[in-house]
Protein backbone atom coordinates (compact mmCIF):
# COMPACT_ATOMS: atom_id res chain seq x y z
CA UNK A 1 0.00 0.00 0.00
CA UNK A 2 1.49 3.79 -1.34
CA UNK A 3 1.23 6.27 1.14
CA UNK A 4 0.42 9.99 0.12
CA UNK A 5 0.92 13.03 2.14
CA UNK A 6 -0.45 16.44 1.38
CA UNK A 7 1.02 19.24 2.75
CA UNK A 8 -2.03 22.31 2.22
CA UNK A 9 -4.61 20.22 2.72
CA UNK A 10 -7.20 22.39 3.74
CA UNK A 11 -6.73 24.60 0.14
CA UNK A 12 -8.64 23.84 -2.49
CA UNK A 13 -6.11 21.65 -4.71
CA UNK A 14 -5.38 20.05 -0.99
CA UNK A 15 -9.03 19.20 -0.44
CA UNK A 16 -10.00 17.61 -4.24
CA UNK A 17 -6.52 15.67 -4.14
CA UNK A 18 -7.68 14.62 -0.83
CA UNK A 19 -10.53 13.16 -2.27
CA UNK A 20 -9.23 11.79 -5.33
CA UNK A 21 -6.72 9.57 -3.96
CA UNK A 22 -9.18 8.34 -1.03
CA UNK A 23 -11.27 7.23 -3.81
CA UNK A 24 -8.56 4.52 -5.01
CA UNK A 25 -7.64 1.75 -3.81
CA UNK A 26 -4.38 0.57 -1.57
CA UNK A 27 -3.38 4.30 -0.92
CA UNK A 28 -2.95 5.76 2.34
CA UNK A 29 -3.81 9.58 3.25
CA UNK A 30 -2.25 11.52 5.62
CA UNK A 31 -2.69 15.14 5.61
CA UNK A 32 -1.04 18.34 6.70
CA UNK A 33 -2.50 22.15 7.00
CA UNK A 34 -0.51 24.97 7.79
CA UNK A 35 -1.84 24.67 11.51
CA UNK A 36 0.24 21.13 11.48
CA UNK A 37 3.60 22.17 9.23
CA UNK A 38 5.01 25.24 9.02
CA UNK A 39 7.07 24.96 5.59
CA UNK A 40 9.27 28.08 6.65
CA UNK A 41 10.52 25.92 9.36
CA UNK A 42 13.29 23.29 8.11
CA UNK A 43 12.77 21.31 11.41
CA UNK A 44 9.23 20.96 11.31
CA UNK A 45 9.03 20.09 8.04
CA UNK A 46 11.64 17.28 8.45
CA UNK A 47 10.30 16.02 11.24
CA UNK A 48 6.35 15.66 9.62
CA UNK A 49 7.90 14.12 6.89
CA UNK A 50 10.59 11.98 8.30
CA UNK A 51 7.92 10.93 10.88
CA UNK A 52 5.00 10.22 8.68
CA UNK A 53 7.24 8.22 6.56
CA UNK A 54 5.11 8.12 2.99
CA UNK A 55 5.90 7.46 -0.49
CA UNK A 56 4.64 10.53 -1.92
CA UNK A 57 4.68 13.96 -1.13
CA UNK A 58 2.36 16.37 -2.80
CA UNK A 59 3.22 20.22 -1.87
CA UNK A 60 -0.16 22.18 -2.24
CA UNK A 61 0.94 24.46 0.63
CA UNK A 62 2.04 28.11 -0.85
CA UNK A 63 1.99 31.99 -0.02
CA UNK A 64 -0.51 32.41 -3.04
CA UNK A 65 -1.67 36.05 -3.31
CA UNK A 66 -0.07 37.49 -5.99
CA UNK A 67 -0.75 41.29 -4.83
CA UNK A 68 0.64 40.43 -1.38
CA UNK A 69 4.19 38.86 -2.39
CA UNK A 70 4.86 41.95 -3.61
CA UNK A 71 4.18 43.45 -0.61
CA UNK A 72 5.92 40.93 1.62
CA UNK A 73 8.64 38.90 -0.76
CA UNK A 74 10.54 37.88 2.17
CA UNK A 75 7.28 35.63 3.58
CA UNK A 76 7.20 34.92 -0.44
CA UNK A 77 10.66 33.26 -0.55
CA UNK A 78 10.22 31.79 2.49
CA UNK A 79 6.87 29.74 2.09
CA UNK A 80 7.33 28.85 -1.95
CA UNK A 81 11.25 28.71 -2.43
CA UNK A 82 12.55 27.65 1.08
CA UNK A 83 9.55 26.01 2.33
CA UNK A 84 9.82 23.78 -1.43
CA UNK A 85 13.56 23.12 -0.67
CA UNK A 86 12.82 21.43 3.08
CA UNK A 87 9.86 19.42 1.38
CA UNK A 88 11.95 18.33 -1.37
CA UNK A 89 15.21 17.34 1.07
CA UNK A 90 13.06 15.73 3.51
CA UNK A 91 11.09 13.57 0.72
CA UNK A 92 14.77 12.68 -0.95
CA UNK A 93 15.77 11.63 2.86
CA UNK A 94 13.27 9.22 2.80
CA UNK A 95 13.55 8.05 -0.70
CA UNK A 96 9.94 9.62 -1.53
CA UNK A 97 8.72 11.13 -4.42
CA UNK A 98 8.31 15.06 -4.49
CA UNK A 99 5.30 16.75 -6.07
CA UNK A 100 5.25 20.49 -6.31
CA UNK A 101 2.92 22.74 -7.27
CA UNK A 102 3.51 25.58 -9.69
CA UNK A 103 1.82 28.53 -11.79
CA UNK A 104 1.43 29.73 -15.03
CA UNK A 105 2.96 33.32 -13.77
CA UNK A 106 6.94 31.48 -14.37
CA UNK A 107 6.43 33.06 -17.74
CA UNK A 108 6.21 36.42 -18.91
CA UNK A 109 3.39 36.34 -21.09
CA UNK A 110 5.32 37.24 -24.58
CA UNK A 111 4.17 34.14 -26.24
CA UNK A 112 1.22 34.19 -28.27
CA UNK A 113 0.99 30.66 -28.37
CA UNK A 114 0.55 28.16 -24.90
CA UNK A 115 3.63 27.79 -23.41
CA UNK A 116 5.47 24.64 -23.72
CA UNK A 117 7.72 22.89 -20.78
CA UNK A 118 10.89 23.76 -21.56
CA UNK A 119 10.31 27.66 -22.75
CA UNK A 120 12.34 30.28 -21.27
CA UNK A 121 11.04 30.96 -17.91
CA UNK A 122 11.18 34.99 -16.82
CA UNK A 123 8.42 35.54 -13.89
CA UNK A 124 7.18 39.31 -13.74
CA UNK A 125 5.89 39.34 -10.12
CA UNK A 126 7.14 38.37 -7.12
CA UNK A 127 4.71 35.70 -6.82
CA UNK A 128 6.00 33.93 -9.91
CA UNK A 129 9.54 34.39 -9.05
CA UNK A 130 9.51 32.36 -5.68
CA UNK A 131 7.45 29.49 -7.42
CA UNK A 132 10.47 29.25 -10.17
CA UNK A 133 12.55 29.56 -7.31
CA UNK A 134 11.05 26.51 -5.51
CA UNK A 135 11.15 24.82 -8.91
CA UNK A 136 14.76 24.95 -9.13
CA UNK A 137 14.90 23.75 -5.38
CA UNK A 138 13.07 20.91 -6.00
CA UNK A 139 14.88 20.00 -9.09
CA UNK A 140 18.31 20.18 -7.05
CA UNK A 141 17.28 18.56 -3.80
CA UNK A 142 15.09 15.41 -4.96
CA UNK A 143 15.91 13.73 -7.57
CA UNK A 144 12.32 11.90 -7.77
CA UNK A 145 10.01 14.65 -8.25
CA UNK A 146 7.30 16.11 -10.80
CA UNK A 147 6.85 19.47 -10.57
CA UNK A 148 2.82 20.61 -11.87
CA UNK A 149 2.35 23.97 -13.35
CA UNK A 150 -1.22 24.65 -13.53
CA UNK A 151 -3.28 27.95 -13.90
CA UNK A 152 -6.25 30.08 -12.80
CA UNK A 153 -7.46 27.56 -9.90
CA UNK A 154 -10.47 27.56 -8.47
CA UNK A 155 -12.35 24.75 -6.25
CA UNK A 156 -15.50 23.60 -3.88
CA UNK A 157 -13.25 23.87 -0.29
CA UNK A 158 -14.29 27.16 0.17
CA UNK A 159 -18.06 26.30 0.71
CA UNK A 160 -17.27 23.71 2.61
CA UNK A 161 -16.02 25.43 5.41
CA UNK A 162 -12.09 25.51 4.37
CA UNK A 163 -9.75 28.56 3.79
CA UNK A 164 -9.28 31.27 1.04
CA UNK A 165 -11.58 32.01 -2.10
CA UNK A 166 -11.28 32.32 -5.68
CA UNK A 167 -12.49 34.39 -8.62
CA UNK A 168 -15.59 32.50 -8.96
CA UNK A 169 -17.03 32.41 -5.89
CA UNK A 170 -15.60 36.73 -5.90
CA UNK A 171 -17.66 37.21 -9.31
CA UNK A 172 -20.59 35.36 -7.81
CA UNK A 173 -20.63 37.06 -4.81
CA UNK A 174 -20.22 40.87 -5.85
CA UNK A 175 -23.30 39.87 -8.68
CA UNK A 176 -25.49 38.68 -6.05
CA UNK A 177 -25.12 42.31 -4.32
CA UNK A 178 -25.62 43.78 -7.75
CA UNK A 179 -22.40 45.49 -7.46
CA UNK A 180 -20.60 46.59 -10.79
CA UNK A 181 -17.89 44.86 -12.38
CA UNK A 182 -14.81 45.50 -13.88
CA UNK A 183 -12.39 42.56 -15.25
CA UNK A 184 -9.42 42.78 -17.24
CA UNK A 185 -9.78 41.82 -20.87
CA UNK A 186 -6.13 41.91 -21.96
CA UNK A 187 -4.99 38.81 -19.65
CA UNK A 188 -5.23 35.32 -21.32
CA UNK A 189 -5.28 32.33 -19.08
CA UNK A 190 -6.60 28.51 -18.97
CA UNK A 191 -8.82 28.58 -15.98
CA UNK A 192 -8.51 25.40 -13.97
CA UNK A 193 -11.39 23.34 -12.01
CA UNK A 194 -9.32 22.09 -8.95
CA UNK A 195 -11.23 18.91 -9.30
CA UNK A 196 -9.87 17.92 -12.91
CA UNK A 197 -6.16 19.12 -11.67
CA UNK A 198 -6.44 16.19 -9.33
CA UNK A 199 -8.10 13.49 -11.05
CA UNK A 200 -5.05 14.45 -13.12
CA UNK A 201 -2.06 14.77 -10.93
CA UNK A 202 -3.11 11.35 -10.05
CA UNK A 203 -2.56 9.74 -13.25
CA UNK A 204 0.47 11.21 -13.63
CA UNK A 205 2.33 10.16 -10.36
CA UNK A 206 0.38 6.75 -11.72
CA UNK A 207 2.17 6.52 -15.22
CA UNK A 208 4.51 9.54 -15.71
CA UNK A 209 8.06 9.61 -15.48
CA UNK A 210 9.63 12.06 -13.26
CA UNK A 211 10.14 15.88 -14.40
CA UNK A 212 7.73 19.18 -15.42
CA UNK A 213 4.56 19.21 -16.74
CA UNK A 214 2.11 21.68 -17.17
CA UNK A 215 -1.99 20.46 -16.55
CA UNK A 216 -4.97 23.02 -16.92
CA UNK A 217 -8.69 22.67 -18.37
CA UNK A 218 -8.46 22.86 -22.00
CA UNK A 219 -9.02 26.21 -24.09
CA UNK A 220 -8.49 29.56 -22.91
CA UNK A 221 -10.24 33.01 -22.34
CA UNK A 222 -9.75 36.57 -21.12
CA UNK A 223 -10.35 36.58 -17.21
CA UNK A 224 -13.49 39.58 -18.66
CA UNK A 225 -14.58 36.20 -21.13
CA UNK A 226 -14.26 33.93 -17.78
CA UNK A 227 -16.18 36.52 -15.65
CA UNK A 228 -19.09 37.02 -18.49
CA UNK A 229 -19.67 33.00 -18.75
CA UNK A 230 -19.35 33.09 -15.03
CA UNK A 231 -22.41 35.15 -15.01
CA UNK A 232 -23.95 33.11 -17.58
CA UNK A 233 -24.07 29.88 -16.38
CA UNK A 234 -24.90 31.21 -12.76
CA UNK A 235 -27.67 33.20 -14.45
CA UNK A 236 -26.42 36.51 -12.63
CA UNK A 237 -26.88 39.95 -13.99
CA UNK A 238 -25.13 42.72 -12.99
CA UNK A 239 -23.00 45.38 -14.89
CA UNK A 240 -19.50 43.70 -16.30
CA UNK A 241 -17.24 45.83 -18.16
CA UNK A 242 -13.61 45.21 -19.85
CA UNK A 243 -10.79 47.18 -18.60
CA UNK A 244 -7.04 46.69 -19.14
CA UNK A 245 -4.35 45.96 -16.67
CA UNK A 246 -3.04 49.23 -16.47
CA UNK A 247 -6.95 50.41 -15.90
CA UNK A 248 -6.81 48.31 -13.10
CA UNK A 249 -3.81 49.18 -11.80
CA UNK A 250 -2.84 45.88 -9.67
CA UNK A 251 0.32 45.56 -7.37
CA UNK A 252 1.99 42.41 -9.49
CA UNK A 253 2.13 42.90 -13.05
CA UNK A 254 0.77 39.71 -14.46
CA UNK A 255 1.40 38.25 -17.68
CA UNK A 256 -1.11 39.10 -20.62
CA UNK A 257 -0.35 35.27 -21.68
CA UNK A 258 0.17 32.69 -19.58
CA UNK A 259 -2.02 29.56 -21.30
CA UNK A 260 -0.01 26.75 -20.68
CA UNK A 261 -0.16 23.26 -23.18
CA UNK A 262 -0.72 19.86 -21.94
CA UNK A 263 0.55 18.32 -25.03
CA UNK A 264 3.55 16.65 -22.87
CA UNK A 265 0.68 14.68 -20.62
CA UNK A 266 -1.05 13.76 -23.94
CA UNK A 267 2.19 12.08 -25.38
CA UNK A 268 2.36 10.05 -22.25
CA UNK A 269 -1.40 8.66 -22.26
CA UNK A 270 -2.89 11.56 -20.43
CA UNK A 271 -5.78 12.74 -21.63
CA UNK A 272 -6.02 16.45 -21.50
CA UNK A 273 -8.61 17.99 -19.19
CA UNK A 274 -11.92 18.95 -20.42
CA UNK A 275 -12.69 22.68 -21.90
CA UNK A 276 -12.69 25.33 -18.93
CA UNK A 277 -16.26 26.22 -19.59
CA UNK A 278 -17.82 22.30 -19.12
CA UNK A 279 -15.47 22.11 -16.00
CA UNK A 280 -17.49 25.76 -14.74
CA UNK A 281 -20.29 24.69 -15.34
CA UNK A 282 -19.94 21.77 -13.78
CA UNK A 283 -18.56 23.32 -10.71
CA UNK A 284 -21.19 25.97 -10.72
CA UNK A 285 -23.98 22.68 -10.86
CA UNK A 286 -21.90 21.40 -7.72
CA UNK A 287 -21.95 24.63 -5.68
CA UNK A 288 -25.57 24.99 -6.16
Amino acid sequence: MKKILIIGSNGQLGSDLSKEFKSKSAIEIATLDHTQIELRDKSSVHKSITELKPDIVINCGAFARVDDCEENPAHAIEVNALGAAFVAQASAEIDAVCVYISTDYVFDGSKNTPYLEDDPAYPLNMYGISKLSGEHMVRSCSPKHYIVRTCGLYGLVQLEGGNGGNFVETIIGLAKEHKPLSVVRDQVLAPTFTKDLSAAIAELIDKGGFGTYHITNSGECSWYQFAKTILDLAGLKTELTPTTSAEYGAKAKRPAYSVLSNKKIEQIGINAPRAWAKALEDYISLRT
